[in-house]
């Protein structure tokens, strides 16, 4: 994957392939502004808010990777209010190998198909259900 554009593509094929309805660069507005998720994805009425992060090792930093995902996770609260319904804010960075959360989920890329294929553990695990 060379650009981010093919980065995100890869992710919204695998979301596709399980199953969800999913649309690439979804914008809303809201009392604060215009806001964009690039990602969301819909299945057996779950909504999940990817944020996709094309970090490479040269310049990926862990606490960088937190910021965003606070930022990405007030995001879908916003985007909550305007829908009326809740969203599960996800961040697939391109490096890391473990499924955690702070704020968001982080799923690694190399994690998203064991993280779908088991999303109702991953969101008992972390009080969603």
């Amino acid at each position: 994957m060379k650009t981010w554009q093919e980065f995100e593509e890869e992710i919204l094929k695998i979301f596709e392939e399980h199953g969800f309805k999913s649309k690439r660069r979804f914008i809303f507005r809201d009392e604060i502004g215009r806001g964009e998720i690039d990602i969301l994805a819909e299945r057996f009425g779950i909504i999940l808010a990817v944020d996709a992060k094309r970090y490479t090792e040269g310049w990926y930093r862990l606490s960088a990777l937190k910021r965003e995902a606070k930022k990405h996770a007030e995001r879908c609260r916003r985007l909550e209010k305007v829908i009326g319904r809740k969203v599960i804010p996800v961040i697939v960075p391109l490096i890391d190998d473990r499924v955690y959360f702070h704020h968001s989920f982080i799923v690694p890329f190399v994690s998203l198909n064991d993280f779908l294929l088991n999303l109702h553990y991953y969101l008992a695990e972390f009080g969603f259900e």
